[in-house]
């Protein structure tokens, strides 16, 4: 057995994890395009975990108090349950596969999109100003907050200004703060 066998043999996952950082998944000629892909696989990856997590849960909740609807339940809880995946409801294992799959690729659509814009966004906006700082979180997050209002099911004004606003509140916070802890 040769020598580089062996190191892919007692790699750990954390050695694979790690090795993201440095060569990246993607190379399509621009580090502007590579940052968004990237940005995009990896936040998807995590809106998927983050549903099925979600439903896991909700089903673990239901299945010990026998509960079907949310009497009973803290409100956090109950008010959360509305992200649930409404195809869910004790169907054959085929229709309800087919529901997970479906909400569980929504979902990671949406985390993918919003981490993709504003990765791209924020690069962008390096490269044309000159400068990292607030006022490119500020414009990057009102875009991706807006965009991300764009992919719900009923988005009014209201609500994809309001997500901007939030968007560029949160984006500025991390920024302001990256530097503090």
């Amino acid at each position: 057995m040769n020598s580089s066998s062996s190191n892919l043999e007692t790699r750990s996952l954390l050695d694979e994890l790690s090795s993201f950082n440095k060569g990246g998944l993607f190379d399509f000629g621009h580090p502007l395009l590579n940052r968004i892909a990237e940005s995009f696989v990896k936040a998807a990856g995590i809106g998927a975990v983050q549903a099925v997590s979600r439903e896991a849960y909700f089903t673990a909740i239901e299945s010990s108090t026998g509960l079907d609807n949310t009497g009973g339940m803290p409100a956090e809880v109950s008010g959360a349950r509305k992200n649930r995946f409404s195809g869910l409801r004790g169907e054959t294992s085929s229709k309800s596969l087919e529901a997970m799959v479906k909400h569980t690729g929504k979902e990671s659509l949406q985390w993918g999109l919003a981490a993709g814009i504003y990765s791209g966004l924020t690069y962008g906006l390096k490269e044309a100003r000159g400068a990292h700082d607030w006022k490119n979180s500020v414009i990057a997050g009102a875009i991706t907050g807006a965009t991300l209002a764009l992919t719900s099911e009923d988005s009014s004004h209201e609500q994809i200004v309001q997500c901007a606003i939030t968007g560029a509140a949160i984006s500025t916070a991390a920024n302001l703060l990256t530097g503090i802890f």
